[in-house]
């Protein structure tokens, strides 16, 4: 399918408007562009989280897939069996091969800590099916509390900012290297604001012979603090800024997919955003400095690992 906005806008849309998704959320965004570079046939498994609950409350339903609602953590374990039972159906002659593609919605929290094992169970296995994981750095369906993917010096509510601590205090896990380390056919970084780099990534991750897995920054304006019209204008600072890497590992060969003409200092992307406005007082300008050591250091070994010059 040509990646063209003329061709795209004829799709019939399997993602209905009408959902209860915050105004300005990025995951309605992120499903759309997934799903329509997927193509029918296709079943979704859904973790527990946001997208699931606004999509799905009753008798409702914004989706015109097959869809499946799992608990926080089992969603790939979920779309483990639905893959191997209709592999199962076909080899027995029981069900025509239809193409059917398998994906799986999950939130950093189902995916970086809950579902963490499961996840990796199904990747070790070799199921074929992609994992998109709806990034927003912490778990915002049940009121901002902090996972293994918000950032170091965050504000949630489960790391407040105050005398004893500046938000939080670890560093996130680098859950896409996590996964890239089991060996599968596919594995990428995407943002909403380059749809058609994530329209590519998922029609590559679709086509490959086994378990693939696409982590998709994804803006929550409610817990990061920003307005709901700056989505993807906070989606591109994710980018120039480089505390998020555009970037794909395609059968173990590493690729840089954008690389901005001047890196902007990462006191912009705390700017943008309320959750780090403590960060911007001069008491916690030491910390600022190691965050941006941190990401300087990051952005220097991927661009070495994509054969990119430093």
């Amino acid at each position: 399918m040509a990646l063209s906005l003329k061709e795209l806008s004829k799709l019939d849309q399997t993602f209905a408007p009408g959902h209860r998704l915050c105004a300005g959320c990025a995951e309605s965004i992120i499903v759309r562009q997934v799903l329509m570079a997927a193509g029918d046939p296709v079943v979704v498994a859904n973790a527990t989280g946001c997208l699931e609950v606004a999509t799905s409350i009753y008798p409702f339903t914004s989706w015109r897939v097959s869809w499946i609602h799992s608990a926080f953590e089992n969603a790939a374990s979920t779309i483990s069996g639905v893959e191997t039972a209709y592999r199962s159906l076909v080899k027995q002659g029981k069900m025509e091969d239809v193409g059917m593609k398998f994906i799986v919605f999950g939130g950093d929290g189902a995916t970086y800590d809950i579902g963490l094992q499961f996840l990796s169970g199904a990747l070790e296995r070799g199921h074929r099916f992609l994992y998109v994981c709806l990034n927003n750095e912490a778990y915002m369906n049940t009121g901002i509390q902090r996972s293994g993917s918000t950032p170091r010096g965050t504000w949630t509510t489960t790391s407040p900012v105050g005398e004893a601590i500046v938000g939080k205090r670890e560093y996130p896990k680098d859950m896409t290297a996590i996964v890239a380390a089991h060996g599968i056919p596919y594995v990428a970084q995407a943002v909403p604001s380059q749809w058609r780099d994530l329209m590519t990534k998922v029609q590559k991750a679709i086509a490959a012979n086994g378990p693939t897995f696409i982590n998709v920054l994804s803006s929550c304006n409610r817990g990061w603090r920003h307005d709901t019209s700056q989505t993807i204008a906070v989606s591109k600072l994710a980018t120039d800024t480089c505390v998020w890497a555009i970037y794909e590992i395609d059968h173990g060969v590493w690729k840089l997919n954008y690389k901005p003409k001047k890196k902007k200092p990462i006191t912009e992307w705390f700017e943008s955003q309320g959750r780090f406005s403590h960060l911007l007082r001069p008491e916690n300008h030491a910390l600022v400095e190691q965050l941006q050591e941190k990401v300087d250091k990051d952005w220097k070994a991927l661009l070495e690992k994509c054969g990119e010059k430093t």
